[in-house]
Parts: structure tokens; C-alpha cells; sequence
């Protein structure tokens, strides 16, 4: 009997996985795909729960791979939602709950296609589920830890599908063929405290971090390329915690988000980042130390065969093609891509991490259809 994506779906809505709590999702999923026939094995890993499944022989020379996440953010304010953030109650067509979009929508196509194709045409080969519940957080024991697993046990995807919700109006509107690498900075500026009536015998670490944070915010790191737009740098706070208008504080804090494209690398940015402190530094003599991390290096997958085929499925089940982007935030693509090729395509994202998160019963439909004939076009 051919899998139902929407009740799966409204099956692990039902399931409440905030990060990093596993909610019953994946023992869910392990059931359904045992029951396919799949091999399935849980890597779970410093408190996070993870499922890898795998059916077809280990060491296949064509494996298609799918990688998702069953974990969600937090429901924020209930009384804020018009229905149960985890009922899954269905009002016009649209199922709503906390994960509807993101992602667990994508994990049910996914999954439903997988064990309906591996159960009316057997592929020559292995089709891969790598499900994580460490995708909305800190991501270090999620899909890492599948990919540390694969690797200690000879476990291999030729190619990837991350399903996350990559479409901006319409179904097939898009697909993500890499994604820029993210990184945060933070500044601490230390000075002398001292009575603002008498500057000159402080040294301000305020007027030090302003005028870093000027120089940062002015710099243009560079105009985009083929496939990526201009790297962008937000100043997300500057603070003291001083409370008094009348003392020059000690010090002063200062924190920047950077989203860069594959002009640049997280060393080559942390460099600047350094060079323009201490600049600044020479300049006030006020001490500023950097403290950087790095949550994703920009990474692309070529246009080519992968991408050609998920365009080809989407085209024939939607009638769009959809554009090759780089938009957007970070995924676990970004661990993937150390793997094998991967590409993104997913329903639309217009409500997720939301109140009233929901997505549209028939997109869950024409996502599994998508899924399917491109597993059947792959092992054609």
C-alpha cells in the first residue's frame, strides 16, 4: 500500500521535537522504514537523537541519498496560534503545527517515496535516509555525527537531496545548488574608566568599538560572483551595560554577523576582522580581542548532472523549472557537501519558525511525486 505523505506529515507534526528532544519523530520514521525493508540504525550522539536507513547493499555503486531534520524550534507564544501548534489540524486545505514547513513536510515526501519506490521497483543500488535532530540547533552532534558514522563505517551517498523548504511563492520555484558560509565576530574593546567631565584621563572603549564598527560596516568585501550575490556584514549589537551617563565604562562589546560568498573563507575574513582591530587599537590604545566562529563555509555544486535531474522532476510534476540559488541562510547542506553533490529543493517557506507554521496539503502531495520520479530517473 502506497505511503500517505500528508498523514505521515500530520503524524510527526503530533510528534513534539523541539530541539534537541527526539518527540518520537524518528522512532516513528525507524518503524516505517524498517518495515520497507530498509536497514535501519540509530547514531545517536551527545544527546541528540539521529537515524540513518539504508536500503539496497552497502558499498552500491549508485546510492541516492536524503538528508533532513525532525527537530523544530520552540512553539514561542501558544496563545498566539489559532490552532494546536502540534494538532495538525487541517483548515482550508492547509495543515498547520510547528515543523509543517520546516521540515517535517519534507521528511514525510521524502520518506514516503523512498519505501513506495524501493517496494514497486527495486533499484540496482541503495537509496539512503540520513534524518537528524540537531538541524535547529547547534547542529554539532546532528547531521556531523551521521557523517562521522557513514565514514567509520563505510557508508557512502553519490548524491544528496537536502529537502528543505527552498521555494519563495510557489512550488518549484527554486532549488538551493549552495549556500553562503555564515560567521560571527565578537569584539571586546578595554579601556580605563573614568568621569566623562574629564575624557582625557580614560580611555573610551565606546568611541574605540564605534569607530570599528563603522569601518567593518563601510568596507565593501566584494560586488558577488557567477553564483552568489555580494557578501554582506550586519552589526548585530554594540553594548556596555552602563547605566550611569556620567562615567566613561571600561569596556565595551561589539558583535557582527558576516554572510559571504566562496570569495572568501572564515580564516581569510577572521584575518581582516584581526587587521581592523588592531588598527583601531593603534590608533585609541584602547585593547580589543576577537573572538570568531565560523558555522559554515560557502560551498556550491556546479550546475550539472544532479541539478539537471531535480529541475527535470520538478519541471514535469509543476511545469516550472526551478532557478539555481545560493540564497538564503545555512543548512545541512553545508555539511554534506564534503560527501558527495548536493542540492536542495523543497515546498515553500513562507511560514516557518512562524506562529501558525502551516503548509498546504496538496504541495505535500506534488513533493512526494517530485521525489518519486526523481529517484526513478536517477536508477533509470
Amino acid at each position: 500500500m502506497s505511503v500517505d505523505p500528508v498523514v505521515l506529515t500530520a503524524d510527526l507534526i503530533r510528534c513534539p521535537s523541539v530541539t534537541p528532544a527526539e518527540g518520537g519523530a524518528l522512532v516513528l520514521l525507524e518503524r516505517l522504514l524498517s518495515g520497507a525493508g530498509f536497514t535501519c540504525t540509530r547514531v545517536d550522539r551527545g544527546g541528540v537523537a539521529n537515524l540513518y536507513a539504508r536500503w539496497g547493499r552497502q558499498g552500491a555503486n549508485k546510492a541516492f541519498g536524503f538528508n533532513g531534520h525532525t527537530d523544530v524550534v520552540p512553539v514561542g507564544d501558544a496563545g498566539a496560534w489559532t490552532q494546536d501548534p502540534f494538532g495538525a489540524a487541517v483548515v482550508d486545505g492547509w495543515m498547520y503545527g510547528r515543523g509543517a514547513t520546516d521540515m517535517k513536510s519534507g521528511v514525510a515526501a521524502f520518506a514516503a517515496a523512498a519505501v513506495d519506490f524501493v517496494t514497486d521497483t527495486p533499484p540496482d543500488g541503495a537509496v539512503i535516509l540520513a534524518i537528524t535532530g540537531d538541524e535547529e540547533g547547534v547542529a554539532v552532534d546532528g547531521t556531523v555525527a551521521l557523517l562521522d558514522w557513514m565514514a567509520q563505517n563505510n557508508e557512502a551517498m553519490s548524491v544528496c537531496l537536502v529537502g528543505e523548504p527552498t521555494c519563495p511563492e510557489v512550488l518549484g520555484d527554486m532549488m538551493k545548488i549552495g549556500r553562503r558560509g555564515s560567521m560571527t565576530a565578537h569584539f571586546e574593546a578595554r579601556g580605563v574608566q573614568g568621569h566623562s567631565a574629564y575624557p582625557h584621563r580614560a580611555k573610551n572603549p565606546v568611541t574605540a568599538m564605534v569607530w570599528l564598527m563603522d569601518r567593518l560596516a563601510a568596507h565593501e568585501l566584494d560586488r558577488g560572483t557567477d553564483h552568489f550575490d555580494a557578501s554582506t556584514l550586519a552589526i548585530t549589537t554594540v553594548d556596555t551595560g552602563n547605566a550611569a551617563t556620567n562615567v566613561i565604562p571600561a569596556q565595551c562589546r561589539g558583535t557582527v554577523n558576516i554572510r559571504f560568498n566562496d570569495m572568501h573563507t572564515g580564516a581569510s575574513l577572521t584575518a581582516w576582522l584581526q587587521a581592523e582591530a588592531a588598527k583601531v587599537q593603534a590608533e585609541t590604545g584602547v585593547e580589543i580581542t576577537l573572538t570568531a566562529s565560523v558555522s559554515g563555509e560557502a560551498f556550491l555544486t556546479p550546475p550539472g548532472p544532479l541539478s539537471t535531474l531535480i529541475a527535470d522532476a520538478v519541471q514535469a510534476e509543476t511545469g516550472l523549472r526551478p532557478q539555481p540559488s545560493t540564497s538564503g541562510g545555512t543548512s545541512d547542506a553545508r555539511f554534506v557537501k564534503a560527501l558527495c553533490p548536493v542540492v536542495e529543493f523543497g515546498l515553500v517557506g513562507k511560514t516557518m519558525h512562524q506562529v501558525d507554521e502551516r503548509v498546504e496539503v496538496a504541495q505535500i502531495v506534488a513533493l512526494k511525486a517530485i521525489y518519486g520520479r526523481l529517484l526513478r530517473a536517477y536508477f533509470a
